[in-house]
């Protein structure tokens, strides 16, 4: 009955409110009341710490109970914080009864359910927290209609849905933080009317559509947080405006157009986060007035031209962050003045030309100028900076020595210049430095040997692979304690493994493949805890593997290769005694077909007639060859026949495409990017004529035609015209797609517009889609493994190209990725979902039915915000597809088979090398074959957040390609 005890108690009050309104009694009425409305909320709350053990209904007062305060003349409750009490439960209505509270902490617990409608209208309540729980459903409508003394609000990181609520009626609001939940819609258009407001944070939301205008009313507002959803459109114009305005962050959304130069007006302003947008244009020199700027991000967006060397008048500048866009020029000297300067990133952009001095310099900690077009020789100046932690040179075109003054950076901790063009040896200056954690200078043409002073204790991570490295492993590398990760793969080197190697206690992975190592694998390398890669591939090594636990279950790929090794994992045994060798004889009778009868005497004898066999086994493999090199001849040249086509000419029903580049209304209007003659062959209705189809899809039919001066182009009549919300928006977002140009791309060459009818024109490719080549009969050629390797880094490469430009494909499928003359992989029918402002995931999804298979699960919950994760899902079905040669769904008859079931499954018996596609023979490298299905299985993730993203793909890829190797030599 003690559970029920609250509730009776409450009960009687409501129904009995008998007691006298004056005096004393009064008082007790009302204290009671709170000590009622907290028991009756302790009633629905779980707490398993017992932290509320100190509330109890026979007190008469709750001023004593934790996270209970009182106010000192009334001795009503006036705050409760419960923060981080480890509750968990419903939020009932007891709080209600607490009317003089002011201020009410349950943040950081595991409430849920929905929150009451009438909390936030109690008289005396200026701040709530329900920040970090489990509520759902939607903010209550009336929830902000009477907010009396509300002044700080916040609802962040828990699952409320439903539209953003109104909260215009909440004048006195000073702070309103509803980020991290799931609210969609637009924002409410007076939201901008809140003129107390200080802090508005809706950031990790669903939020969509335009800003609303007049964000100028909000004179007293200091930091706007908007990031992480979906909106479009413009700045406001009005945003420089609000002129105590100190952190505006927009960051991924999809905003397009230029800055507005109302920014400049911001003097006060310490951070301006608009990364990963679709924003165009130059950045302007005025962004050097923005004098108060500490961080400056406007990665992963689409500015062009120089960047502005104003940016180096701003002292006050911490953070620097440009990567992801396509500026040009050099890498301005005057930003080595910003004095308070941190953090550079540069990177995925198009500069060039050699890098400033006061990169090794200034102040700078951190600097990242990788994936550019840097060249010429590195210096270090002599002033060379001793807080400098950070750089990465990686994948630029930087040649000549590494600098040995690089030493004199005593603070630095991490070292990329990989994938450059870098010669001579390895400074030992740099591999004893006592700070640095990472050196990466892999991928580029060094020579000699490892410095045999190696040993630093930091050096966490050392990648020298794909170098061209000579001698022997030092021993002393056993003295690089915290060694983690080691990389010395694809050099030359020579010798023993050492056996001090055993002493790295800490490491992880290590690859040692694709040189000229010898000797056995030392023993001591089994009491290695915490080793998860080991590859030893391609080497002279011999001997059986080291005992325990980890080797015990190494990959064959990790050991191949290697003549002398043996054990359980190369299907060979290690035996004391070799066994006497068997000799074929050919004197022995049919009846003893391996001829194990007593040799014949004389050891001469023996020889002749091994010779004599192995003459003929190598002669009968040499006539093998050659049949197979003559019959695969004969049946490429039967392929590359060339095919009869007739040139296709173009006429429309809505008139004919006129010589110019833009017509009126009636005719439509006809736009070939880059100029040029747009004009095309003008004959009968060729787009309406089969004989001219190349394909259909979900958006629309792909006809083939040609130019006036005979260039074939290929052109897509898209059916989903009652979606195209205007030609406006339509020309916008085609001409943005026509920007893209990549190799792995098929470039979109022009387009149509009438308002019935829209036309894409693209590159015509010759070689045919990659799924006729993958799976159709016809396809008598099949692709290499090389082949296959280079189309999947191509797609690769090109979608990592259109998410750095904000652009999701869609529609990934084999059928979209088209295969050129040189057997190079163009990637097709990407954006177009962008041309379509109406469609949702729905819509789309009927859209895509024939991408079945390559879809991520997402695209099913409405509530998932579909991102660039949703196209490394399905790269990585294609994956899958093209190193299978299966398609990523099989219909049975009483069953369906999922491509990424099958693998997954083979992986996890250790035989996903058997999911290659048979008609390869073989002849594929393990080393390549296991970690590019791996990677797929891992792109196909369910959870979207542990996808990688393709720029990492490429990078991955990059490492697992062995590139001096060529597979069909070495294996066939």
């Amino acid at each position: 009955m003690q559970p029920l005890l609250p509730l009776l108690l409450l009960l009687a009050h409501l129904l009995f409110p008998a007691e006298a309104k004056n005096g004393g009694t009064a008082s007790v009425a009302a204290l009671n009341d709170d000590v009622l409305g907290l028991i009756v909320f302790k009633a629905d709350v779980v707490d398993p710490e017992g932290r509320l053990a100190t509330w109890s209904e026979d007190d008469e007062r709750a001023c004593s109970w934790s996270g209970v305060t009182c106010d000192a003349r009334t001795g009503r409750v006036s705050g409760l914080n419960l923060a981080g009490f480890g509750l968990s439960g419903k939020l009932g209505r007891g709080l209600l009864r607490l009317e003089s509270l002011q201020s009410l902490s349950l943040a950081a617990n595991n409430f849920s359910g929905d929150v009451p409608a009438d909390l936030a209208r109690l008289p005396g309540l200026h701040s709530l927290d329900l920040a970090r729980n489990a509520f759902s459903g939607a903010i209550p409508g009336g929830f902000f209609a009477k907010c009396h003394a509300l002044r700080d609000v916040s609802l962040a990181h828990n699952a409320f849905s439903g539209d953003v609520p109104d909260v215009g009626a909440c004048g006195t609001l000073a702070s309103l933080n509803l980020s991290s939940n799931r609210l969609t819609g637009a924002l409410p258009s007076d939201i901008w009317s809140l003129n107390a407001l200080r802090t508005l944070d809706l950031s990790g939301n669903a939020v969509t559509g335009e800003l609303p205008v007049g964000v100028s009313k909000m004179f007293n507002l200091r930091e706007l947080n908007l990031r992480s959803n979906g909106l479009t459109g413009t700045l406001p114009d009005d945003i420089g405006d609000c002129p105590l305005l100190r952190s505006v962050d927009l960051g991924s959304n999809s905003l397009s157009g230029d800055l507005p130069e109302s920014l400049r007006r911001l003097s006060t302003c310490t951070n301006l986060e608009l990364s990963s947008n679709a924003l165009t244009g130059n950045v302007p020199t005025w962004v050097g007035e923005m004098a108060s700027l500490e961080v400056l991000d406007l990665s992963g967006n689409k500015f062009s031209g120089e960047i502005p060397g104003s940016i180096g008048g701003l002292m006050s500048l911490r953070e620097l962050r440009l990567s992801g866009n396509g500026f040009t020029g050099g890498l301005p000297v005057s930003i080595g003045g910003c004095r308070s300067l941190v953090h550079v990133d540069v990177s995925w952009n198009s500069l060039m030309g050699s890098l400033p001095a006061w990169v090794f310099a200034s102040g700078v900690q951190w600097v990242s100028v990788s994936d550019n077009t840097f060249s010429g020789e590195l210096a270090v100046p002599v002033n060379a900076s001793s807080v400098i932690q950070g750089v990465d040179l990686s994948s630029n075109s930087f040649s000549g020595h590494i600098p040995s003054e690089i030493s004199k950076l005593l603070s630095l901790q991490s070292l990329n210049m990989s994938c450059n063009s870098l010669s001579g040896s390895v400074p030992a200056s740099i591999v004893e430095m006592k700070s640095l954690e990472v050196l990466d200078l892999s991928a580029n043409k060094l020579t000699g040997s490892i410095p045999s002073t190696i040993g630093g204790k930091s050096l966490k991570v050392l990648r020298l692979g794909k170098n061209s490295l000579t001698g022997e492993i030092p021993a002393q590398i056993g003295d690089c304690s915290t060694l983690t990760s080691l990389d010395l793969s694809h050099n030359s080197l020579t010798g023993d493994i050492p056996a001090t190697l055993a002493n790295l206690t800490n490491l992880q992975t290590a690859d040692l493949s694709r040189n000229k190592l010898t000797g056995g694998l030392p023993k001591q390398l089994s009491n290695l805890a915490h080793l998860i890669g080991f590859n030893v591939s391609h080497n002279q090594l011999s001997g059986d593997l080291p005992p325990g636990s980890f080797f015990d279950t190494i990959s064959f790929s990790s050991v191949c290769d290697n003549p002398g090794l043996c054990g359980a994992k190369l299907n060979s045994s290690c035996p004391g005694v070799l066994p006497k060798p068997i000799v074929l004889n050919p004197e022995t009778s049919s009846d003893d077909p391996l001829g194990q009868k007593e040799p014949v005497p004389g050891g001469l004898h023996h020889k002749k007639t091994i010779l004599s066999i192995s003459a003929l086994v190598a002669i009968g493999a040499a006539v093998l060859i050659a049949v197979g090199i003559i019959t695969i001849t004969v049946l490429n040249l039967q392929v590359r026949a060339p095919a009869s086509h007739s040139a296709a000419e173009l006429e429309l029903s809505d008139g004919y495409l006129s010589q110019s580049p833009t017509t009126d209304v009636k005719s439509g209007k006809l736009v070939m990017f880059g100029g040029g003659n747009p004009e095309f062959s003008a004959s009968t209705h060729a787009l309406l004529n089969k004989d001219c189809e190349l394909g259909r899809g979900g958006f629309g039919t792909v006809y083939k035609t040609t130019l006036r001066d005979g260039q074939p182009v290929a052109i897509k009549k898209l059916t989903v015209s009652s979606l195209v919300k205007s030609q406006d928006e339509f020309e916008r977002e085609v001409k943005m797609l026509g920007k893209l140009r990549h190799r792995n791309l098929v470039a979109l060459k022009g387009y149509y517009w009438t308002p019935s009818l829209q036309l894409l024109i693209y590159d015509f490719v010759s070689g045919g889609n990659l799924h006729k080549q993958l799976h159709e009969p016809s396809s008598v050629n099949y692709l290499s493994w090389k082949e296959r390797f280079d189309i999947v880094l191509g797609i690769a490469r090109s979608l990592a190209h259109l998410h750095r430009h904000d652009v999701i494909h869609y529609n990934l499928k084999s059928s979209n990725i088209m295969i050129d003359g040189s057997g190079e992989a163009k990637v097709g029918d990407y954006g177009l979902a962008k041309l379509l402002p109406m469609l949702d995931r729905y819509v789309l999804s009927s859209k895509v039915q024939s991408a079945l298979g390559y879809m991520a699960p997402e695209f099913t919950c409405r509530t998932v915000k579909i991102t660039e994760k949703c196209d490394v899902y399905g790269f990585g079905v294609l994956v899958l597809e093209v190193m299978s040669g299966r398609p990523p769904v099989e219909y049975m008859e009483d069953d369906v088979i999922v491509l990424c079931d099958v693998v997954r499954a083979a992986l996890d018996e250790g035989k996903v090398e058997e999911c290659v596609d048979e008609r390869l023979c073989g002849k594929f490298p393990l080393e390549e074959a296991v970690p590019i299905m791996k990677l797929g299985l891992v792109c196909t993730s369910q959870v979207p957040s542990n996808r990688p993203d393709m720029s990492e793909v490429v990078n991955i890829l990059e490492l697992i390609r062995c590139p001096q190797d060529s597979p069909e030599e070495e294996l066939g």
